[in-house]
Parts: C-alpha cells; sequence; structure tokens
C-alpha cells in the first residue's frame, strides 16, 4: 500500500515512450534483441465504481507448486490507496494458458466490507494444500487490516480470514514451510509492518493451512521496516530479509522455532538509490514547493531461496555507478540469514551505460542450489537514466543465470516502452506497483506476470496484467 511517500523515501519520476503494439490484445509481442517474444494477456479489471482509475492492474506477486503458477495483484487501482479488488491467475501449464478471476467478499464490487484492497501476495502450503493469497483490507476508519484467501486448487477462494486487525498495517508478505523433513513442515508465515506505529515490524504464524493466525509477534529489537519477504530453509529457519523504512539499509532478522520467537534484526547492506527520473523541466522541485512524485518506485527488496537453504536478495542501488548517476540491480546472499555477502551487480550493461535499472522480481528453481542454482531476473529500466517527462521510457527486462548467478545471460526486452501518463495515479506518483515477481517451476521456465499498458482512451486506461506466453527460458552466458 505505502500510502505515505517520505515513511520509505520512494524515489519519483516519469516514463515516456511508445506504445507496445496490441497492448489490449489477448496477446502481444515485444521485441528481444530482436526476437518477437509473445505476451499472453492473464486478467483485466472488469469493475466499473467511480473510485477507481479503470482499467487498471497493478503489483503481481506468483509463486508456483507442483504443476500449478497463481498470481495475484491490485485490480482498479484507486488514487489514495488499494483497489476495487484483488485478481487472481492460474496456468497448470508453465504458463502458456490462464484462467483468471477475483477474490470474494472483499469490497462493496463482492459484498465486503472493505473500501479497497491492496498488496496481494502469494503462497502454497503442501501439508495442508492449500493456496493461500495474502492481502491488505482498507476500511473507511482508516485502518487496515492483514487477511489471506484460501484455495484447494487455485481457482476457487474462500472469503477473507483475518491475519491481524485493529489498527493500519501495511506491506505484507507470505511464506510456507514445505520441506517435509522440517520440524515446522506445514507452518505459514506472515510478514507486514505496523504503519500506525512506526512501521514496526511484525510476524504472525498458522498452522494449520491459514484458517487461523498467532497473536503479532516481532523481532527482539523491534526494529523499523517495510518489505519484508520470509523465506523458508530445509531446516526450518525462516529467514526475513526487509528494507529499513528509512530505504537506506537492507536488513533481516530469523526465527529457528516456528515463529516462536524472533531473533534481532541485522544489516544486510547500506543502500545507495539514484532518484528515477522523469519530472518535466518545468517540475524542478523548489525549496517551498513539494512536488509530487511523477513515478512510485523504491528501494523494496525481491528474496528467494534455493534447495539448500540459500537465501538471495534483490534491490536496486547506485553504488557501482559513477555519481550515483543510475541504478544496477544488485544481490546478497546468505546460508543463515545473520552473515551476508557483498553485494554484486547483476551485469546487466556496463557501468557506463545510460541505463537505469529499478523494481527487481527474483526468481530461483528450488529445486537446484549453489553452484548450478538457475535463477530468472525480472525488473523495470530507463534505456536512457538522464531523461524527462517527454523523453522517459519505461520497459520490462528479463536476465537468467544457470549457476547461481556466477554469469548471466544477455537481457531481454519484454514490453514496453510506456509512457507515465499510461499509468493509474496515487499520492506517492504514477503506479505500476511496489514489486514485480518471478517464479520458476521445477526445472522448468521462469514465470512472470507484469502489467503492460497501452494509451488511455479518454479516462479509460487500458493497463492488464500480461505473462509470457511458456515462460523464460534460463540461459547461461558470459557476462
Amino acid at each position: 500500500m505505502i500510502p505515505r511517500t517520505l515513511r520509505i523515501g520512494l524515489a519519483a519520476t516519469a516514463a515516456a515512450g511508445l506504445a507496445l503494439a496490441g497492448a489490449q490484445a489477448g496477446s502481444a509481442s515485444a521485441a528481444v534483441r530482436g526476437k518477437a517474444a509473445a505476451l499472453t494477456q492473464v486478467s483485466s479489471d472488469p469493475y466499473s465504481d467511480s473510485q477507481a482509475q479503470h482499467a487498471t492492474e497493478v503489483e503481481p506477486d506468483i509463486f508456483s507448486y507442483g504443476g500449478t503458477t497463481v498470481s495475484a495483484f491490485q485490480v482498479g487501482r484507486v488514487s489514495s490507496g488499494g483497489a476495487s479488488n484483488i485478481g487472481w491467475s492460474t496456468s497448470t501449464d508453465g504458463g502458456t494458458a490462464w484462467t483468471h478471476g477475483y477474490l470474494p467478499d472483499t469490497t462493496a464490487n463482492t459484498g465486503g466490507k472493505y473500501t479497497t484492497v491492496s498488496d496481494a501476495t502469494v503462497a502454497y502450503d503442501a501439508d495442508h494444500g492449500e493456496w493461500i493469497v495474502s492481502y491488505l483490507g482498507i476500511l473507511s476508519n482508516g485502518n487496515v487490516d492483514v487477511d489471506v484467501s484460501r484455495s484447494a486448487n487455485g481457482t476457487t477462494w474462500g472469503n477473507p480470514v483475518p491475519v491481524a486487525t485493529g489498527t493500519f498495517y501495511d506491506k505484507n508478505w507470505t511464506v510456507c514451510d514445505n520441506h517435509a523433513a522440517s520440524p515446522y513442515y506445514g507452518h505459514c508465515y506472515t510478514e507486514f509492518d505496523t504503519a500506525a506505529n512506526g512501521d514496526t515490524e511484525d510476524m504472525s504464524t498458522s498452522t494449520n493451512g491459514g484458517a487461523s493466525w498467532s497473536s503479532v509477534a516481532h523481532p527482539a529489537d523491534s526494529p523499523s521496516g517495510i518489505g519484508g519477504q520470509p523465506l523458508v530453509q530445509p531446516n526450518g529457519t525462516v529467514v526475513v530479509p526487509f528494507a529499513s523504512a528509512s530505504a537506506n539499509q537492507i536488513r533481516s532478522f530469523v526465527s529457528t522455532n516456528g515463529g516462536g520467537s524472533w531473533g534481532s534484526s541485522v544489516l544486510v547492506a547500506t543502500t545507495h538509490h539514484h532518484t528515477v527520473a522523469g519530472l518535466a523541466d518545468s517540475d524542478a522541485i523548489k525549496s517551498s514547493v513539494a512536488i509530487p512524485a511523477a513515478l512510485r518506485e523504491s528501494v523494496l527488496p525481491s528474496a528467494e531461496i534455493d534447495a539448500a537453504g540459500k537465501v538471495y536478495v534483490s534491490w536496486a542501488d547506485c553504488k557501482f555507478r559513477t555519481n550515483c548517476a543510475s541504478n544496477d540491480i544488485i544481490i546478497s546472499t546468505s546460508t543463515n540469514g545473520t552473515k551476508w555477502t557483498t553485494p554484486v551487480r547483476v551485469p546487466i550493461d556496463a557501468v557506463s551505460s545510460t541505463d537505469d535499472h529499478f523494481t527487481p522480481g527474483l526468481g530461483v528453481d528450488a529445486s537446484t542450489s549453489g553452484s548450478t542454482a538457475r535463477i530468472g531476473l525480472t525488473y523495470y529500466y530507463y534505456p536512457v537514466a538522464k531523461c524527462n517527462s517527454s523523453t522517459c521510457q519505461l520497459d520490462v527486462g528479463y536476465i537468467s543465470s544457470t549457476n547461481g548467478g556466477s554469469t548471466w545471460s544477455a537481457p531481454a526486452q519484454l514490453a514496453g516502452p510506456m509512457k507515465t501518463t499510461w499509468l493509474p495515479n496515487t499520492d506517492s506518483g504514477r503506479m505500476f506497483g511496489d514489486y514485480i515477481a518471478t517464479t520458476i517451476p521445477a526445472g522448468g521456465n521462469a514465470v512472470s506476470v507484469f502489467p503492460v499498458a497501452a494509451a488511455p482512451s479518454g479516462t479509460t486506461f487500458a493497463m492488464a496484467m500480461y505473462a509470457p506466453t511458456g515462460g523464460l527460458p534460463i540461459a547461461g552466458g558470459a557476462r
């Protein structure tokens, strides 16, 4: 949700560019190093409530287990926060064909109590056979609940189950322990923060497939943070990387007893973030004038784990660029959640390039590990970092590795360029989402769902969720 921009120091920009041909059709194509990458539309905004900006879909998460892949996202973005509903799309063939729909009993659109809903994430509990979508339910009194909706098949979803209620919570993320040998097999963990109390990091645990949840617990040092993404190692240890509330650090904390208690947070790395360009030249910020953000973008991390329990965490950072002129996607790893490697950059292009990269969606094939770990990384980028609202171009990119990130494939353009005016507005700027995600079914292609926008027709947008048809290959390389 992130309704208060200064809370995490969101970077502000605008984007401009050319339409993606066929963006409203059932499938579309984008140039990928001179080749055509087919995109399949996997959902659309069906609503007409007056509070939202239609037709828009933003901020997807995605997760795979067995032969099923489920994505969830906001549908009908509302400027002041949240959306008309949470949508879902499910594939059982590696991302070629999709079934989609919308969660029940959420907002007035489906007979629910919430004004809007936001921040969907997806998990699967193998022990109890339940898919879980967690999300925020925003009430008219200003409180924000954390809820989950459950499904046995990824296509039929139940009514909301409360995780935490009674105040203003934000930025939830759920994971389940699917390691049969773990002493905490079948435990599910939801991270969020109490925005009403300085963004204190919160955790709640379920042991029955998300049917009920524990009282709110905190790391031992009660850190302030946002955007944590919990991950579970084979021995049952839970590792939670997150961004500090001031956005100047990536940190993590762990639980070794199934969520019974949580240790103190430790430093992963200090962040160095380039403010993504895009404001019109005439909008230069004056000392007495606050200019709204033109593009909503932040340093929230994206994290994944391999079969051996090695945790990868990625974020946008400018530390490798002269004068912090643009961002790379960088990665740090840990085998225990308390000691982390020095971050390295993903070599999408040379440090002398004009590109600016941000909002990574990291995926790791959880059946692989170490020097043979298969990684897919989806991200947004500007081909020219130094631009304004007339010249910036927002694109979606992809890169992969077959050896745990030692070397990487050539990058590919998946979608774009897009203009900022094609994206819905928020109180923190034009929005494609505070996060995206990538998942890799065991031994299969990487699957990602992301919003693609075309030029609006009057006040009606043309923005929907798309997926590369059949997924994206995991390739090696010498980069």
